[in-house]
């Protein structure tokens, strides 16, 4: 599956490459204007297919910031989803063109076809690897061939390992596993960072590459919706990479954060160490198994514990009502912590972990997950150099996603954000590295 940029060139018909390379290689691009119907307008719909909530954002891009002009929400139903995966295609796409309706009647009556689609559940691998190569000539200037020849190394290393792990989980050897989205995080020539490595010189060549990858029947799926909403499908993007990608800066570049996306079906973690993310984890537990724990406990209906769980994580239930819905959710809330935890601990494969914690989803809203996230002994358990600040991050900490008429409310809307976050990436995502990657992802048709 193509690169943001690379996808986006293909259907809004960008410049043809001379003799491997685009005609501005080293300059800005201007390939990506008049991508509306002739108009210089750059309009996206970020489309988040949650489990509990299908969300649509529509965004016009300017530069690094993207505007807000209208957001629409649409609840799911309990048989359309499960651990965010699509179990109903038709369903689904009732209730995202219900969201998108809503988005576009905000927005003024403003249409954007291309979209951006979120893909998450417990089979959705993301993971980075660093490949190095000792050069047998330093003097002589590194070309594009051995950037790609990297490149590759890299891709099948990580492919390979994203087969091996669905391939355990699942219990099936041949399952068709495709690329998501990918990013090469770093370069470094003899220890120094560099953004171009084309015509360097020196003996240590080393790159370091994210890569998500998922099974082709949820990707498929994620396809279907979208032909199904008229959408011209611009890119999937693993969520946990969206997340970590658009939060990042708030995390500084030198210490990071780990994100923690707690959705209807599933947790999401992603971890960002020194500026570039390192790997995600998905479990499916979210806010739908407190639900059901407080129905079957109570006997009552799904539809009345959801209600009954948001007036309790409001506060508007008190004293012994209070009392008896924490108790009911000790259970389920201890398993969600031991689950972040045993994640958190393979996140960090021995190295310090980053002394921040940004938690964002609509499950983030229930207070005894944020209790347990603080008074959890992280420097007794996990390799913490110092107890982890925990921050739920609402929309107006996300500087580069501009809402002027307070259209964003919660924490429940920062993924969709991250997903408009990637338009702006995608605006912008136009050097040599990128390019390089296009094509190695062409050449092994994944």
């Amino acid at each position: 599956m193509n690169t943001l940029l690379q996808r986006l060139r293909g259907l809004f018909g960008g410049r043809q490459e001379e003799n491997g390379y685009y005609e501005d290689e080293y300059g800005d691009s201007d390939d990506l204007q008049d991508v509306q119907d002739g108009s210089e307008r750059h309009l996206f719909t970020a489309l988040d297919i949650g489990t509990a909530y299908a969300k649509a954002i529509i965004v016009e891009v300017h530069g690094d910031q993207a505007e807000v002009l209208g957001v629409g929400r649409h609840q799911q139903s309990y048989t359309h989803m499960s651990d965010g995966i699509v179990t109903d295609i038709s369903g689904v796409i009732s209730n995202c063109n219900e969201a998108l309706l809503k988005a576009e009647t905000a927005a003024g009556g403003t249409i954007a076809p291309a979209a951006v689609i979120g893909i998450a559940g417990e089979l959705v691998k993301g993971s980075s690897t660093t490949v190095s190569k000792q050069r047998q000539q330093p003097s002589k200037p590194i070309t594009a061939e051995e950037l790609e020849g990297l490149i590759t190394s890299a891709q099948q290393k990580l492919l390979k390992s994203a087969k091996e792990r669905i391939a355990a989980e699942t219990g099936y050897q041949n399952i068709e596993v495709r690329l998501t989205n990918a990013a090469v995080i770093s370069v470094r020539i003899d220890g120094q960072v560099v953004s171009n490595p084309i015509g360097f010189r020196g003996r240590h060549f080393t790159l370091t590459l994210f890569s998500a990858f998922a099974p082709l029947m949820q990707l498929g799926a994620l396809e279907t919706v979208a032909q199904g909403l008229d959408l011209t499908l611009v890119t999937i993007v693993a969520e946990p990479y969206a997340l970590a990608r658009c939060l990042s800066n708030n995390a500084g570049a030198d210490s990071g954060a780990i994100f923690i996306d707690i959705g209807g079906g599933t947790t999401d973690i992603a971890l960002v160490r020194q500026g570039g993310i390192e790997e995600t984890r998905m479990f499916a537990l979210g806010g739908r198994t407190f639900t059901r724990r407080i129905a079957t406990s109570k006997g009552i209906s799904l539809k009345d514990a959801e209600r009954l769980k948001i007036n309790y994580s409001n506060g508007d239930i008190k004293g012994n009502g209070r009392d008896e819905i924490q108790a009911i959710l000790a259970p389920e809330c201890q398993t969600w912590m031991d689950s972040v935890e045993l994640l958190v601990e393979e996140l960090a494969k021995g190295e310090l972990l980053p002394p921040a914690i940004y938690v964002v989803g609509g499950g983030s809203a229930l207070i005894d997950i944020h209790q347990r996230l603080e008074s959890f002994p992280w420097t007794e358990r996990l390799p913490f150099s110092r107890q982890p600040i925990v921050r739920t991050v609402q929309p107006d900490m996300v500087s580069s996603i501009v809402d002027r008429e307070g259209l964003l409310l919660n924490a429940q809307d920062i993924t969709p954000m991250a997903l408009a976050y990637q338009a702006i990436e995608l605006q912008n995502e136009n050097n040599v590295l990128e390019r390089a990657l296009d094509r190695v992802i062409n050449a092994m048709h994944i």
